[in-house]
């Protein structure tokens, strides 16, 4: 399992983590510049697929369906990050942090 965290010029990313099945991983953002009214959003792009969104949140915690998971963002909305609950080799993604309003 592979999990690339690719960032923008607003969001800085691990170039990449990795774990085993059913190993939980978390994924960390840093967003230090975010405005008050930005949401922090994530999602993922599976191999020769188009982007699914996963969940985003303006501040606290957020559970994650699919994959299961949670999105938790810093007190200070300063970064975030994206766990991943006992990933399955079909959750080998890209995955990306944005913001937006």
């Amino acid at each position: 399992f592979l999990a690339v965290a690719v960032g923008s010029a607003q969001v800085q990313q691990e170039p990449s983590a990795e774990t085993t099945e059913d190993t939980s991983i978390n994924i960390n953002c840093s967003h230090p510049n975010i405005q008050t009214n930005e949401y922090i959003n994530w999602y993922r792009q599976l191999p020769g697929r188009g982007f699914e969104y996963l969940v985003g949140t303006l501040k606290g915690s957020k559970d994650l369906q699919a994959p299961a998971g949670r999105l938790s963002v810093a007190a200070d909305r300063r970064s975030s990050a994206l766990w991943l609950a006992r990933p399955q080799r079909g959750d080998a993604a890209v995955y990306y942090c944005a913001l937006g309003a």
